[in-house]
């Protein structure tokens, strides 16, 4: 699989390096952390026999729609349950429920991209009552009030989503 996230690399992967990269038999997967879904289906035109996951970065219902296999994203590590049910609408090609359920979601990544990603997936999963630690350094964990709105974040996601 290759990963792309021009936020935390030097350099991007261009189409061309992409496209040439996919034609390696072991290659058969991407993870795109560009922000740019126009980028995913530039990829999936170019290289057909690439499956393509989002990352965080982009909306993963809309990613599905326009061919990609899934995601990989910090915030479906906090709401897995309803992780999984967007994926299987998306699956069941029920669009308007899957957009209906992406843009309640879609709060969490709100959330995870003002701050720290590892921080807030730290603290929500430790606000469900995961005990796992702080961040690695140099990532610095979340303030008392960033906390706050992870939580409430968390609690409007509970209030919003049936049992």
């Amino acid at each position: 699989m290759l990963y792309t996230n021009p936020q935390f690399q030097r350099n991007d992967l261009s189409l061309d390096v992409i496209a040439r990269l996919a034609e390696h038999p072991r290659i058969r997967y991407i993870k795109d952390a560009s922000t740019n879904t126009g980028r995913l289906l530039s990829i999936m035109n170019r290289c057909e026999r690439l499956k393509v996951f989002s990352a965080s970065a982009h909306i993963p219902g809309c990613v599905m729609l326009i061919g990609g296999v899934g995601w990989m994203a910090g915030p479906a590590c906090v709401i897995p349950r309803q992780s999984v049910e967007l994926y299987e609408l998306c699956r069941a090609g029920r669009w308007p429920q899957a957009m209906a359920l992406q843009r309640k979601l879609w709060r969490i990544n709100e959330i995870f991209a003002r701050f720290n990603l590892a921080a807030c997936i730290k603290v929500a999963l430790e606000l469900q009552g995961y005990d796992v630690g702080a961040p690695v350094l140099p990532q610095r964990a979340l303030t008392i009030e960033e906390r706050r709105v992870v939580a409430a974040a968390l609690a409007g996601l509970a209030e919003a989503m049936p049992a």
